[in-house]
């Protein structure tokens, strides 16, 4: 059964920075992409970032230059988000391409206060 493992979300103030991780319960070798989309209430799931198996990071528009998507070369995928504002408040869900098959983490809450 595959299983995504999220942390890192939380409470911060307008400004600050958090760090969600995402760890896979699959073999590295057969991750194609993982990455962290949001949604925001009664709007549908949007891309937040990207990072595919050879390193090709892709980014939603609105959190470019904010946010950075790395990964630890294994099974797990980080977001650095950074200069945070109370628009970015929103459940974040860890994704994983496996075999071509999308799977979705639980989410995140984050919350940016004024």
């Amino acid at each position: 059964q595959v299983q995504l493992v999220e942390s890192g979300g939380g409470l911060v103030q307008a400004g600050g920075s958090l760090r969600l991780s995402c760890e896979a319960s699959v073999s590295f070798f057969s991750i194609t992409e993982m990455g962290w989309y949001r949604q925001f209430p009664g709007m549908k799931r949007e891309l937040v970032a990207t990072l595919t198996s050879v390193n090709k990071t892709n980014y939603g528009d609105s959190v470019k230059g904010r946010f950075t998507i790395s990964g630890d070369n294994k099974n797990t995928v980080y977001l650095q988000m950074n200069s945070l504002i109370p628009e970015n408040t929103a459940d974040y869900y860890c994704s994983l391409d496996w075999y071509r098959v999308i799977y979705w983490g639980q989410g995140v809450q984050v919350t940016v206060s004024p």
